[in-house]
């Protein structure tokens, strides 16, 4: 499950409690275009934001309507314990495999995140996929922890953040293979900042773990496919051609904010669609969300 396209949709909410159908409504988008794997509580599904019950009925409706696609499921937590909790609640549930971000209050050290993933890893019995992402946790990993890491029982991925990818093709491919040299065979590499894709994937990247995937599943399959079979340029080609998109999610503070609101301006959601204090883009930035929905249905 760890190839292709992981494809992450919101978890569409309001402080009245989870909009099930809605999130129902995205799931089928993503089984219908076949993406290869669904990423469930991940960042861009709120897991931060929600109570265990919650993040267990969501677990629940995505392994139920996922059919025969395997489905990821995120379990960060601030303490130990609570991720082990989440960890079997995923696990018994029917998860076919749990994702993992360091978050934390205070920061950690190496040692600390160390003996998080080793601890939690001698208690699954699913797959683990390591989550990069400093932006959130402000934890930053080195390759040398990542080497450690990735040797532990269960640890099958790492999810890197476009910050640890450099947009040029040859320093990345040089980037990824410093990396791969460090961790077992079986552990693959995938992609997460979603304007640098094309470049991770054709960089030797076995796999993007998308945002847009979970709204746009056709749009981002177009983008791997192209780079899983050998045409780079294409790849390249069909992610520039959204760099509005990518320019709007820096703007933004990254992406959450512009795919809740391209969520209901699509009306596949209501609105709001976040959990408060988090809001979707309104005004300006929405008008121009607006522009570029019409350009990529064009398209």
């Amino acid at each position: 499950m760890f190839s292709g396209l992981s494809a992450f949709p919101l978890t569409p909410m309001s402080e009245s409690g989870i909009d099930e159908a809605a999130f129902s409504t995205l799931m089928k988008r993503l089984v219908e275009a076949r993406v290869d794997s669904i990423g469930v509580l991940g960042s861009t599904g709120s897991y931060a934001y929600l109570t265990r019950a919650e993040r267990l009925r969501i677990t629940q409706l995505a392994v139920e309507q996922a059919q025969d696609i395997p489905v990821m499921v995120g379990i960060g937590a601030l303490r130990t314990s609570h991720v082990l909790a989440l960890a079997d609640d995923a696990q018994q549930t029917g998860a076919a495999a749990v994702l993992l971000a360091p978050i934390s209050y205070q920061a950690l050290t190496d040692e600390e995140v160390f003996n998080l993933y080793e601890t939690v890893t001698r208690n699954l019995s699913v797959p683990l996929c390591v989550y990069d992402n400093p932006t959130t946790t402000h934890f930053n990993f080195s390759d040398e922890l990542h080497g450690r890491i990735a040797r532990l029982p269960q640890v099958r991925s790492i999810k890197l953040p476009a910050t640890n990818v450099p947009a040029d093709l040859e320093a990345a491919r040089t980037r990824i293979d410093r990396l791969r040299a460090l961790i077992p065979e079986h552990v693959t590499i995938g992609i997460s900042g979603d304007a640098s894709a094309a470049t991770g994937l054709n960089a030797g990247c076995d796999l993007w773990y998308s945002v847009i995937g979970g709204l746009f599943p056709k749009t981002a399959l177009a983008i791997t496919r192209a780079s899983q079979s050998g045409n780079l340029h294409e790849a390249t080609r069909l992610s520039e051609q959204l760099q509005p998109l990518w320019t709007l999610f820096s703007q933004c503070g990254g992406s959450v904010r512009v795919i809740a609101a391209a969520a209901e301006m699509l009306s596949l959601t209501h609105s709001p669609c976040l959990p408060l204090p988090l809001q979707s883009i309104d005004g300006a930035k929405r008008e121009q969300l607006a522009r570029l929905l019409k350009e990529m249905e064009q398209g």
